[in-house]
């Protein structure tokens, strides 16, 4: 008997979920400078409600050897044990609306019978695009916002936001491979490589998080509160700046990136529509706000004062 690439299966559950939402991968893989994805996920499991439809089945695609799973010795017995999983779930974001999202490690082992099952997924769901992000280190300042290079189907987004764009060969990851397979049967997909400071790699680097929902946001139209992750940036860049006016040599190196990132910047303006100036996200009563603005003004222009605002 040929073993299921699922340990567990809703079948009512992905019955309910609607047609045409988007999907967010946030697999963790061969390279995660700043802890990006581990706080995406942390970050998304906590604050938009996830409902489980599938559980891949580890036993399958986990080499256990090579990421053991963690257990507690608790004097005298075993208690907390944590295997690792892999998730196909439905958020919602801060407004209500769903979407789908593919989390945990990154498969070991057949990759190519994962990668297809996905996509099976994707045309069961008829998902509208799917959105993932990577972070790499890169010798880049930590006084700039993060750059970010863009791959997929969305040239839009390309356009505005992909600010290195090399040429290479690299080691491939399963959502490399999920992307290529996507955009080669014609499917929306969007991928976001976050260039994160080599002196930050080693961190959990709250900036990174922020870039993550960023790209998710501009490319899906969800809205995630960012609030909080906006104030543990602060925090944290706060701390790095006092670390690093107490040593002549990372003052040093500091003023260096920043030289170079800004002459290569100094052509290019990428900027997500919903980031001001300051680097914030309107909140969802501000967004409903000006909603209620722009409609107004919409009537007016209309000639039709009276009608109520929908």
């Amino acid at each position: 008997m040929t073993e299921s690439i699922f340990s567990a299966d809703y079948a009512e559950r992905r019955a309910r979920v609607p047609r045409g939402l988007p999907l967010v991968v946030a697999m963790q893989g061969l390279t995660d400078a700043g802890g990006a994805i581990a706080q995406l996920e942390e970050y998304l499991w906590e604050q938009c409600g996830p409902e489980e439809l599938v559980r891949f089945n580890a036993d399958l695609l986990l080499d256990y050897r090579a990421r053991r799973p963690i257990i507690t010795f608790d004097e005298d017995h075993f208690v907390d044990y944590a295997p690792e999983e892999l998730t196909l779930s439905l958020l919602h974001d801060e407004l209500g609306a769903p979407f789908l999202l593919l989390s945990g490690y990154e498969p070991d082992f057949r990759w190519e019978q994962f990668i297809d099952t996905v996509l099976l997924l994707v045309h069961e769901f008829e998902v509208s695009i799917t959105v993932w992000s990577h972070a790499i280190p890169m010798p880049v300042p930590h006084t700039r916002p993060i750059s970010t290079t863009v791959s997929g189907s969305r040239d839009d987004l390309i356009e505005a936001r992909s600010v290195w764009k090399p040429t290479t060969k690299l080691s491939a990851s399963a959502s490399h491979v999920l992307e290529y397979r996507l955009q080669s049967l014609g499917e929306e997909v969007a991928g976001f490589a976050l260039l994160i400071p080599h002196y930050l790699a080693n961190t959990e680097y709250p900036d990174a998080l922020f870039a993550a929902l960023d790209g998710i946001m501009a490319a899906t139209g969800l809205i995630l509160p960012t609030d909080d992750v906006r104030r543990l940036a602060r925090q944290f860049n706060a701390q790095v700046d006092t670390q690093i006016a107490e040593n002549d040599e990372s003052t040093e190196m500091v003023r260096t990136l920043e030289q170079r990132y800004d002459a290569y910047m100094e052509d290019q303006s990428p900027r997500s529509p919903l980031v001001s100036e300051d680097g914030s996200i309107p909140t969802a009563d501000q967004l409903a706000s000006e909603l209620e603005r722009y409609l107004a003004e919409h009537r007016r222009r209309g000639g039709d004062d009276d009608a109520p605002v929908k």
